[in-house]
């Protein structure tokens, strides 16, 4: 035989192959599974079917979302304070307010005025207000009795058969009263005399003057003080440390005579919170002592008036 003569190939020995197929097989795998990533675990083939087997658990029911409360209702007074606060003010509205707001005030000065003048009364005693109304009844009658004479005088004019006589007489009557209330003629009859003692000089012209007043009011006909005439035009003014009366410097003490009727008069002068007690608060002295025989004797000269002229002419 030729040494050039091929020889047959051998046959392929099963387990060579074998391994090199396994072997191709491990390094190609292993060089997957470094590409790939990790697999996650799973369910195997066999638990697959029981797992879809198994009902599906039903899903929890959510709880329903809390709706939000309602809107709770308004009391009555709760939507009056709504409406008026805060406040809608118009211009109608504020003049309405001040108006309002000027009557309130007015009122209220009102109220304090009447409280104030009411005080002295409230706070006096029982016997001072009786006496205050023995007064006034005192003071009524008196006008009843002027009331009474004047219609007196006009009935005997009247019925008189001599009507010229009988009016000349009620004419020098009446001159008679007028110059007693003018000045003119010395008076005289019963009443009181009162007496200022002013030590420290705290009486003033308008003191003497309220006590002119009171006395006045309380039915005095005829007033002199030291020695001067009080009329119907006479006017008081401070004067160091006197008091001047129409001109006429007058010093402490200060002695009023006063004719009328001595039980109307002293009571006037008595009033709580009335002259007396305003005269003692300045640390004067007052005395009143009634008389019935009172003369007052200082004379005002007739004075013509300047413009006015009577009717009659």
């Amino acid at each position: 035989m030729n040494e050039h003569d091929e020889k047959p190939p051998k046959p392929a020995d099963p387990a060579e192959g074998q391994g090199n197929t396994r072997d191709g097989g491990d390094e190609s795998g292993n060089r997957l599974r470094k590409e790939l990533p990790q697999e996650v675990p799973g369910a195997g083939p066999a638990e697959a079917p029981a797992a879809r087997e198994t009902p599906a658990e039903p899903e929890p029911e959510q709880a329903p979302e809390p709706q939000p409360d309602p809107e709770p209702r308004l009391t009555g007074r709760q939507r009056l304070a709504q409406g008026v606060w805060p406040p809608r003010v118009t211009r109608a509205q504020l003049i309405v307010a001040v108006l309002l707001f000027g009557l309130g005030f007015g009122l209220a000065v009102q109220v304090a005025s009447n409280s104030d003048s009411d005080n002295a009364l409230r706070g006096a005693r029982q016997e001072d207000l009786v006496r205050i109304l023995d007064e006034l009844d005192d003071r009524t009658q008196r006008l009843e009795d002027e009331k009474q004479g004047l219609e007196k005088q006009r009935d005997e004019l009247e019925n008189s058969s001599d009507q010229a006589e009988e009016a000349r007489k009620q004419t020098v009557e009446k001159e008679r009263q007028l110059g007693i209330l003018a000045g003119t003629v010395p008076a005289q009859g019963p009443g009181i005399t009162m007496t200022i003692q002013d030590t420290k000089g705290t009486v003033e012209a308008d003191m003497l003057l309220d006590a002119i007043q009171e006395l006045r009011a309380a039915g005095a006909e005829a007033i002199q003080v030291n020695g001067v005439r009080v009329v119907a035009g006479t006017y008081l003014t401070d004067s160091g440390k006197g008091v001047g009366v129409d001109g006429n410097k007058i010093n402490a003490p200060y002695r009023f005579k006063v004719i009328g009727k001595p039980q109307d008069l002293e009571p006037a002068l008595n009033i709580p919170g009335g002259v007396v007690q305003t005269l003692e608060k300045e640390q004067a002295t007052v005395t009143i002592e009634r008389s019935t025989d009172i003369v007052v004797d200082a004379l005002r000269a007739a004075k013509r008036p300047d413009y006015a002229r009577s009717s009659s002419q």
